[in-house]
């Protein structure tokens, strides 16, 4: 998993409430245990017609919003079933932060272990940032400090401190369990000596 620090970009606005993990990765792209090659897809039923061709007036289908790292969005995203896929999807398209005045809690926990920062602000701050969206101006991420800087203004951000370092280190669950590997092999070494008969090698 890709090390989170700090983040620059022009935020892309989806000011829609209730955006749900279908609407994010629809159902028939679920297929893939692959983490790579859902970006296409991601917001498909938005993003194209029933041709297959880009809907122009979609958000991320416009320039410079299709290179956006940073998405800022409706209250209670990622609500819906708990696939993994769309957080694979976001992080596939290049987006590695989304910022909302709230998340489903599944949703939420999947982004941290899969690289992407959620950041959760009241609605008076999320409409100042949407404003740097519609003015295709760059605001920053600042992980280690917990703010966002946009403009000469920043807001500070709060953040549960082991998910922070999991995304400063770049910790996935699997990354965490093989930090562990040593105390797991001494662990059996003991189990082994103490209780022989329950391996079968």
């Amino acid at each position: 998993m890709q090390k989170f620090n700090t983040l620059k970009s022009i935020p892309a606005y989806l000011p829609i409430v209730n955006i749900d993990t279908d609407m994010i990765i629809p159902k028939q792209f679920l297929k893939t245990i692959k983490r790579t090659g859902l970006g296409k897809n991601l917001f498909f039923e938005m993003r194209y017609d029933d041709q297959g061709k880009e809907i122009r007036d979609f958000i991320l289908n416009q320039n410079p919003f299709n290179n956006s790292k940073i998405l800022i969005a409706g209250k209670n995203f990622g609500c819906g079933s708990s696939r993994e896929h769309a957080p694979w999807a976001l992080l596939d398209f290049g987006i590695t932060c989304v910022i909302s005045s709230s998340f489903a809690d599944i949703f939420y926990s999947n982004c941290f272990k899969n690289g992407i920062l959620p950041i959760v602000l009241e609605e008076e701050k999320i409409k100042e940032l949407s404003e740097y969206a519609n003015r295709k101006e760059e605001i920053s991420v600042d992980l280690n400090k917990n703010k966002i800087v946009y403009g000469n203004n920043e807001i500070k951000f709060d953040v549960d401190k082991f998910k922070k370092k999991c995304l400063l280190e770049g910790l996935d669950d699997i990354a965490l369990s093989l930090k562990k590997s040593e105390k797991i092999k001494n662990f059996e070494k003991d189990l082994k000596n103490q209780k022989p008969w329950i391996f079968n090698d």
